[in-house]
């Protein structure tokens, strides 16, 4: 793992020399940029895993135009020459990133269809719709499914970047770092830019590099070549600072990328939780409000439904928790299975069975530390602590400095009477991100507390 480290460092510090272009992922489409594309929401984290292969929601409010213009413009074209497998590789791929920008999961079945009648008409060296299948897989979250689509465009064509990002993705997701951090090296070789930095930072990330992490989305940064962009990397620089403890620095990255891009929902619920953590209630809810009305997330909405929740607003929470079952059904019916924000909502919400089944249904499928901690806190809300305790390990294994993880370990660890090391746990999650979530934090004070404090 060292050696890895060391590759993907150098790399970034190398590329910090020049001024590279970035390469679009897709000609004629928008830019994919960064982090996993994962609907998931990370808990205490509250950082999408780099799910899918690109661009997230908001970054792609501004190029929504661009992009159902080029939708347009391959619709036209595939009337005169249906058989044009390269632009039914194009839809294919826009309809993906259009299911994602909008949340709204009916636009997978007709990326599917796109993508398969371009495989239909050159399944041999079609490497762009298999990049295309990869993306619509990570956003499905079948990441082996991704993995595998990654591969068979890899061995065609090994010097495109989109290859490598869908496999980094994937690899993340499966919970199998080596190859994870491996794939990042191959895509900052080939394609130095927003979205290798981006995914390098988050590599970084989970492995409790924080400083290198905030390099690589500076360097990430200093690449965009356009406001969404701008915007995107600017989110994930609040993410960090938020991550870390520090909301007052998340809140001006927040705005920083606002500035850039101001109809971005992500950038403004980010906002909205940096301004919770600094005790701005109302500006929190107004935020929150907007975002979701125009990206109705399961994992936003259940941010909003948390926030009024501890405002004493209980009839508004529970109609935003009411709408994360619908999204959740929305998702399922096109074909996403999100066992993962299934899980760890459905444990913070007082249906600690059905949270188990939604994690153990997670873990089945891959062995990643947020699917560790997931099955650890559900298990542990069904009174299986013992069990619960081997997974929060695992949940820890990469040194991560997410505080909801710790937070976790410590409650199981005090439910199993080790009062020494359950404190110990509490207090660096404590440390971490004293806001890591607006329910759980202060549990974790009071706890903590009731321990005789930090030590």
């Amino acid at each position: 793992m060292s050696g890895m480290r060391g590759r993907v460092r150098a790399a970034v510090d190398r590329f910090k020399l020049h001024r590279l272009p970035v390469v679009l992922l897709l000609t004629g489409l928008v830019l994919l940029v960064g982090t996993p594309l994962v609907s998931t929401q990370l808990p205490g984290a509250r950082r999408p895993a780099p799910e899918g292969a690109g661009q997230d929601a908001g970054a792609g409010h501004r190029a929504g135009s661009a992009r159902e213009r080029a939708i347009d413009a391959a619709q036209r074209r595939l009337r005169d020459l249906p058989k044009d497998w390269p632009t039914w590789a194009r839809l294919g791929s826009a309809y993906v990133e259009q299911g994602r920008i909008t949340a709204d999961p009916s636009w997978y079945p007709k990326a599917e269809g796109a993508l398969r009648r371009s495989l239909d008409l050159n399944s041999s060296t079609n490497w762009q719709a298999m990049v295309g299948m990869g993306a619509l897989a990570n956003a499905r979250h079948d990441f082996a499914a991704a993995r595998d689509w990654g591969r068979r465009a890899e061995r065609i064509n090994p010097q495109a970047g989109s290859v490598h990002g869908v496999l980094v993705d994937a690899y993340t997701q499966l919970g199998d770092y080596e190859q994870a951090r491996a794939a990042v090296q191959r895509m900052l070789d080939v394609d130095p830019g927003v979205p290798s930095f981006t995914r390098a930072s988050y590599d970084f990330e989970q492995h409790g590099q924080v400083t290198e992490a905030r390099e690589a989305l500076t360097r990430a940064l200093a690449e965009s070549p356009d406001p969404a962009d701008t915007a995107f990397c600017r989110r994930y620089l609040g993410e960090l600072a938020f991550n870390n403890g520090d909301p007052a620095e998340a809140l001006r990255q927040y705005d920083a990328g606002l500035a850039a891009n101001p109809a971005d929902p992500q950038l403004q619920a980010g906002r909205a939780k940096a301004a919770a953590a600094l005790g701005r209630t109302a500006d929190a809810l107004a935020g929150y409000a907007r975002a979701v009305q125009a990206l109705p997330l399961p994992e936003l909405l259940i941010e909003y439904g948390d926030t009024l929740s501890t405002a004493g607003r209980a009839a508004e929470a529970r109609r935003q928790y009411d709408l994360v079952t619908a999204a959740r059904d929305l998702l399922t019916a096109n074909g996403v299975a999100d066992h993962l924000t299934a899980a760890t909502y459905l444990a913070d919400h007082g249906k600690p069975a059905e949270a188990l089944t939604e994690a153990q249904a997670e873990w089945a499928s891959r062995h990643s530390v947020l699917a560790a901690d997931a099955l650890a806190w559900a298990l542990h809300r069904n009174g299986r602590d013992a069990e619960a305790l081997d997974y929060a390990d695992q949940a820890t294994r990469l040194g991560w400095r997410n505080a909801t993880f710790y937070y976790h370990r410590g409650v199981i660890r005090h439910a199993l009477g080790d009062r020494d090391r359950s404190r110990d746990d509490l207090r660096l999650a404590l440390q971490i991100n004293p806001h890591f979530d607006i329910r759980q934090a202060p549990a974790a004070r009071d706890l903590l507390d009731s321990l005789g404090g930090p030590r």
